[in-house]
């Protein structure tokens, strides 16, 4: 069952935790380090790259769960579609989510949703075999 829980949820449990207890929306605009490139130009990441960062590797395990065949898959796309109401809900009604960080995370795990049930859809017409008669 631990399986079936959507791995964006982790972002949007710290976006919030962040949000309320952490400063609100300053900290993410907050740098983390500066690395010199051989170029001359210096790379910053703050902690808002860095969430967009992990929700994508959340994401790409995600898209692995997706390619799951049984009635746990439909759990976690149904799990994983109340992930992206839950941003959609808080994006509009919410001032402190009025923010980058947290539409870009939105769009993330609307992605999920779109790319888990294409993977299941696509998945799934190729397991039907449609023999010589036509049925």
């Amino acid at each position: 069952m631990l399986t079936n829980v959507p791995l964006l949820i982790v972002p949007f449990i710290v976006y919030n935790i962040q949000v309320l207890f952490g400063g609100g929306l300053a900290v993410w605009d907050q740098e983390i380090f500066r690395l010199p490139m051989i170029s001359g130009a210096v790379w910053t990441m703050d902690m808002g790259d860095l969430m967009i960062s992990v929700a994508l590797l959340l994401l790409f395990f995600e898209i692995i769960k997706a390619t799951r065949v049984g009635a746990n898959s439909i759990i976690d796309h149904l799990l994983s579609t109340f992930v992206f109401i839950a941003f959609l809900v808080e994006f509009l009604l919410a001032s402190q989510a009025v923010h980058s960080v947290f539409f870009t995370l939105m769009m993330i795990a609307l992605v999920d949703v779109l790319a888990g049930f294409t993977v299941s859809i696509r998945s799934a017409t190729r397991d039907v075999n449609v023999g010589p008669g036509g049925y």
